[in-house]
């Protein structure tokens, strides 16, 4: 049994894609043993859906994977968070090790390997990623990830660059998807930030982010409950 492994008072939290059932569950339970929580991906075709929910600290990434391959998964990460990636491969070429480091992986790791190895690499990298403060906060909606981080919205390979009051209103509408936020609740948010929002200012933000989101191809991402207020269904 190994020690228990915590970043900023929680165990890390390690998210697992590799779609070998036998080899996961080795992975998985051997991981586990050394305090980690391991969440294994179920939809291969919603990688970055399950990643988002999860919010890791670590990712391990098999380079063979149904619908789209690991290099694409690691791209879509890295656009998003800079989230310690290590790949697990039979493919270990040179090739691939160099593609793999190009696009941002932190190790590469050849199968078959010894899960000691594994726990190993996984604390070394850990400890250097961690050691000074955890990654970004994401929120995901819909195929929509907002990154609290850097503030900036992703969707579909387009980045946009969020201003303080857009971010903290899609932060409060996301938070509470599928509810109608009072106007009234979002300008008392926005007012305990040091930012004074009237009624007139509050519908100049919600139109102009709305533009912003429109050029993005998110044309009704935040619907008018008239009367009630704003949300994102």
């Amino acid at each position: 049994m190994g020690l228990l492994c915590f970043a900023g008072g929680n165990m890390y939290r390690i998210f697992l894609v590799e779609d070998d059932g036998t080899l996961c569950s080795l992975v998985k339970k051997h991981l586990e043993s050394w305090g980690y929580e391991v969440t294994a991906a179920e939809d291969f075709s919603d990688v970055m859906g399950e990643f988002v929910r999860v919010r890791p600290q670590l990712v391990l990434l098999d380079l063979k994977l149904p619908f789209f391959n690991g290099f694409h998964w690691c791209d879509e990460i890295r656009r998003v968070s800079q989230v310690p990636v290590i790949f697990l491969s039979s493919a270990a070429d040179n090739m691939n090790m160099v593609m793999a480091m190009s696009r941002g992986a932190d190790d590469f790791i050849a199968k078959p390997f010894h899960l000691e190895v594994l726990s190993a690499k996984v604390q070394a990298i850990l400890r250097r990623a961690y050691s000074f403060g955890a990654g970004a906060n994401l929120l995901e909606h819909g195929g929509v990830i907002l990154n609290l981080g850097s503030s900036t919205l992703d969707y579909q390979g387009k980045t946009l660059d969020l201003t303080k009051n857009e971010l903290r209103i899609l932060n409060l509408l996301f938070s509470r998807s599928g509810q109608v936020v009072a106007r009234d609740a979002i300008m008392q948010m926005l007012w305990e930030n040091d930012d004074f929002v009237d009624d007139n200012t509050l519908t100049v933000n919600i139109n102009r982010l709305r533009r912003k989101l429109e050029s993005a191809g998110l044309k009704n991402m935040i619907v008018t409950k008239k009367g009630q207020g704003y949300m994102v269904p």
